[in-house]
């Protein structure tokens, strides 16, 4: 176990980030070439290891939180990094990507300051990595069945690893270029290097998972490409169109992991002047130069006033990649109203709660501008632009906390030369016949219809299951990866009447909250 008193003894101190004018001079992570370890063992000390730990509760993946800070504690990182995968596929991701909830959920944070279960989270299959403990795990026999998994995001990913290490033959296919879909071009190089990506596929190559790239399935003979007219496969000619239900007919199951790409839009004038694009355009152009597709990204924020448009991590993402590519400035517009420091009453620990916080981009907008980016409470009412049918300016106004209508005379125009629309998505993409070619269905909420155990449309499409943000709708990285798994054990279950995989969560579970509303059993 770890210091009984370490937590007395030991206050929280997060791994520092690289200075902010060192970091926006490359892309390279923000915590590249830190010394974690000495740092990072220490702050593992400070675990209680609580006879009830809801670190479990607070992470969809139930990661055995107390056990690997011991063993990170004791410097035994072999065993740390062997309990860290017990539980979760892709540590190298969660431990960069997700904002934590396990840390909200910590029991220290009731009157403290929680352990940094993040920071001893990437330390710990950072340095397995380094030490190669990430060796390909084969399966022992093979069943003679065979899985198509559509979609290569994390929960793609982690129901085809499952299913690979049970035996089956899996068959990832992926319509861009390249395997890991967000976590490939949605997310920047300086949050997670690309190489952590590529030598996670390389293990799953060497256990037996084959990658199909370049596959539309169920699409046509291109892959949507968003509207805004920017090349999204990298000069490829894009994705070929296959059939879903021939596919099906000769697999023995299919996962359909698609992700939640149906993009929101912002219906107010001016919306069709050039300039304004989708964030999901943006950075996968800025994410294409990192992989050597363009010299220079054809969406550029140098030399620009940018405003990005949505308040949530996409928009911080943008925020970031523009600060990088040279703008003149950058706002973003959140038309949520400033949260508080604490949490509010109807946010009691241990559920997640909305409070103020500073990611990496808004501190190095902060550290070059003086101030925080973020245009709290505020909604665009429209843009405007010059002759040549450019945007310009974009005219803004406060609105109310609630009800988020306009506060008479409140309006402004700020200048910009490039908007990005960071909305969020609603559910999978509408285009293409994947939905029709496996008799798919939607729910109220215009995700995929599924039931508890993952079968697509409650069984009315056998051998189909739905993972991930097709079915959960946007999510985060932890819930992508739990639902992998959940579905690769139904998935074990339905080919072979039985199953050994651990399945965390079920598909109708949600995160707890305040009304008592958990993520076991959740109607």
């Amino acid at each position: 176990m770890t210091d009984p008193f370490g937590f007395l003894r030991i206050p929280r101190e997060a791994v520092p980030a690289r200075p902010v004018a060192e970091r926006l001079g490359d892309w390279r992570e923000v915590h590249a070439g830190q010394a974690l370890l000495p740092l990072v063992s220490r702050q593992a000390d400070r675990c209680m290891d609580c006879g009830i730990p809801f670190c479990h509760t607070g992470c969809p993946l139930g990661n055995l939180v107390p056990e690997w800070n011991a063993f990170a504690a004791r410097g035994d990182w072999e065993a740390a990094y062997e309990r860290l995968h017990a539980t979760n596929n892709f540590p190298e991701a969660t431990g960069r990507l997700c904002p934590a909830p396990c840390e909200d959920a910590c029991v220290l944070a009731i009157n403290a300051d929680p352990v940094t279960i993040k920071n001893v989270e990437q330390a710990i299959v950072d340095e397995g990595m380094r030490r190669g403990y990430m060796a390909p795990r084969p399966p022992e026999r093979r069943s003679g069945k065979t899985v198509a998994v559509i979609g290569s995001g994390p929960a793609g990913l982690a129901a085809a690893q499952q299913l690979t290490r049970a035996g089956h033959a899996v068959t990832v296919h992926e319509r861009a270029d390249r395997i890991g879909g967000l976590l490939r071009y949605g997310i920047p190089e300086f949050k997670m290097e690309k190489a952590r990506l590529d030598g996670r596929i390389e293990q799953m190559r060497d256990e037996g998972t084959v990658f199909v790239t370049g596959a539309y399935v169920g699409g046509g003979s291109g892959a949507p490409g968003g509207g805004s007219g920017v090349p999204t496969a990298g000069g490829s000619g894009g994705a070929a169109g296959s059939s879903a239900a021939e596919l099906r007919s000769r697999s023995d199951a299919v996962v359909v992991a698609i992700g939640a790409g149906e993009r929101r839009e912002l219906p107010v004038p001016g919306r069709a002047l050039h300039g304004i694009h989708q964030a999901m355009d943006y950075l996968t152009c800025a994410n294409r130069v990192r992989e050597g597709d363009y010299d220079l990204s054809p969406l550029t924020a140098e030399g620009r006033h940018v405003v990005v448009v949505g308040g949530g991590d996409t928009g911080s993402d943008c925020l970031g990649t523009a600060l990088r590519q040279g703008a003149v400035s950058v706002l973003q517009l959140d038309i949520n109203p400033e949260p508080g420091v604490e949490r509010a009453d109807g946010e009691p620990w241990p559920v997640y709660p909305r409070t103020y916080r500073i990611s990496h981009a808004h501190e190095e907008a902060r550290g070059r501008a003086g101030r925080d980016p973020r245009l709290f409470s505020s909604a665009t009412l429209r843009f405007e632009g010059d002759a040549a049918g450019r945007v310009r300016a974009l005219r803004l106004t406060a609105v109310e906390p609630l009800a988020r209508g306009r506060l008479a005379g409140t309006e402004r125009v700020i200048p910009v030369g490039l908007v990005l629309l960071a909305l969020g998505f609603s559910g999978p993409e509408r285009a293409g016949g994947l939905r029709e070619q496996l008799g798919l269905e939607l729910d109220e909420r215009g995700n995929l219809a599924r039931d508890a155990g993952f079968a697509a449309g409650g069984g009315r499409a056998p051998g189909v299951f739905v993972a991930g943000d097709a079915g959960r709708g946007q999510s985060l990285v932890v819930w992508a990866i739990a639902e992998g798994r959940s579905a690769a054990a139904a998935v074990d279950r339905y080919l072979t009447g039985s199953t050994c995989l651990p399945a965390p969560v079920a598909a109708h579970d949600r995160p707890m909250t305040a009304l008592g509303r958990m993520r076991y059993g959740d109607v």
